[in-house]
């Protein structure tokens, strides 16, 4: 479908540049060019005033005899270049989603195939403990689990911390899914036969029940990871996530919202362009699987 692949375009060119950032980001993300605050963007140039044709370069202007250095966002308050912390953000911001989302993938699936295939008091003790996570806000939960704990961190534990904080609210979601497909799985002909011929329970578990699973865990994948983008962005933006200078998406949001970004400075934005983008993407995405699945039911 066009929409889809569409949408994977824009997922793999978000993937691309996170992973290419170190090589594609002319600078630094923490590098600070005093003189240049709030600096347009720099637009490169492959024709000069003649008419000639040249390689992209720029024009260099001078403040305070200082070339200009090469901005393709422009700058930020602090004079740091726009488009490297845009790149090193995505890496934080799309890592952490990613992380998060497989580890409710785990979680959850883990949960919901023991509920499932156990059925009984274990599957209304764990769904219980699954509906009393569902029932709750899941960003007003983030937001009290975070603010209970320390809020000077360094980023590496605040990247594990927000990382298993996403994964356990995420996984009830996930969990109930991969139940019901157990539940409903586990009565058909081919586990029934595979049982029979002596499959212990983990064999009949990995090797039958879970694989019927994957369709519905690939949409979820589709759906966590973009409401993770949108909680890391929450988070920095209100002082939660990631510390200064690092560079995720949220912060960047943060540090934008000091300035009159909309009327001023409307190149501070990228980092909520990128995200919609990538966002816009993984619903592409979804909407196609969702399609598909509709399809083959109704085939």
């Amino acid at each position: 479908m066009p929409s889809r692949r569409f949408g994977l375009l824009l997922i793999l060119g978000g993937v691309l540049a996170a992973v290419v950032a170190p090589f594609l980001a002319p600078h630094s993300p923490d590098r600070r060019f005093p003189d240049l605050l709030n600096v347009p963007p720099t637009f490169p140039q492959v024709v000069d005033d003649s008419g000639g044709w040249h390689a992209p370069f720029i024009y260099s202007w001078t403040i305070a005899d200082q070339r200009s250095p090469f901005l393709l966002l422009g700058s930020d308050s602090y004079g740091r270049d726009g488009f490297s912390r845009l790149l090193y953000g995505a890496r934080v911001s799309m890592g952490l989603s990613i992380i998060a989302a497989l580890g409710s993938i785990l979680i959850g699936a883990l949960i919901g195939a023991v509920a499932g295939y156990r059925g009984g008091a274990t599957d209304d003790l764990l769904m219980r403990i699954t509906d009393a996570v569902m029932v709750l806000p899941a960003m007003y939960v983030v937001l009290a689990l975070r603010s209970a704990l320390p809020l000077v961190l360094e980023s590496s534990a605040v990247f594990v911390l927000l990382a298993v904080i996403f994964a356990v609210v995420g996984a009830p979601f996930v969990s109930r899914g991969v139940r019901g497909i157990i539940r409903s799985e586990r009565h058909q002909e081919y586990a029934v036969a595979a049982e029979s011929l002596g499959a212990s329970h983990t064999r009949l578990l990995a090797r039958h029940l879970l694989p019927a699973t994957w369709g519905f865990i690939a949409v979820q994948m589709t759906m966590l990871v973009p409401a993770f983008i949108m909680g890391e962005a929450t988070l920095s933006f209100v002082g939660l996530g990631f510390p200064e200078p690092v560079a995720s998406w949220g912060t960047m949001l943060r540090d934008a919202s000091n300035v009159r970004t909309f009327v001023d400075f409307p190149w501070l934005l990228s980092p909520a362009a990128a995200m919609f983008l990538v966002v816009l993407g993984l619903n592409l995405v979804f909407q196609g699987k969702r399609e598909d699945r509709i399809y083959d039911r109704l085939m």
